[in-house]
């Protein structure tokens, strides 16, 4: 059974290193959560989940709500993923340039 576009999920990615948190308030998990839910609510994106890894470098991408959120985009059960900007993606600039050029382009279907 195919599943509608309006079921998928709408992922909104949270991460935090200790490192980040140095950087003070801006880099919070709550103001992310704040921010990407007042996107996802004034664009009208529907269905949203929350994905957040706090503690967790960007340095490395087994990250476990990373992953459970990949494998769910594998599945095609999300629809759209929103971060506060690319470095809560990752650190590694190459590993995140391939994320947004070639996997998300190719899990679009």
């Amino acid at each position: 059974m195919k599943q509608l576009e309006s079921d998928k999920i709408t992922a909104l990615y949270c991460r935090l290193s200790r490192d980040d948190e140095l950087s003070g308030e801006s880099n919070s998990i709550k103001n992310q959560k704040l921010i990407l839910s007042k996107y996802a609510e004034d664009n009208k994106f529907q269905n949203i989940k929350f994905f957040v890894d706090d503690g967790y470098s960007g340095t490395t991408f087994t990250r476990p709500a990373f992953m459970e959120m990949m494998d769910l985009a594998e599945q095609n059960k999300i629809s759209t993923i929103i971060v506060k900007d690319h470095s809560r993606l990752g650190r590694n600039r190459l590993v995140v340039g391939q994320l947004l050029e070639e996997d998300f382009v190719r899990l679009r279907y």
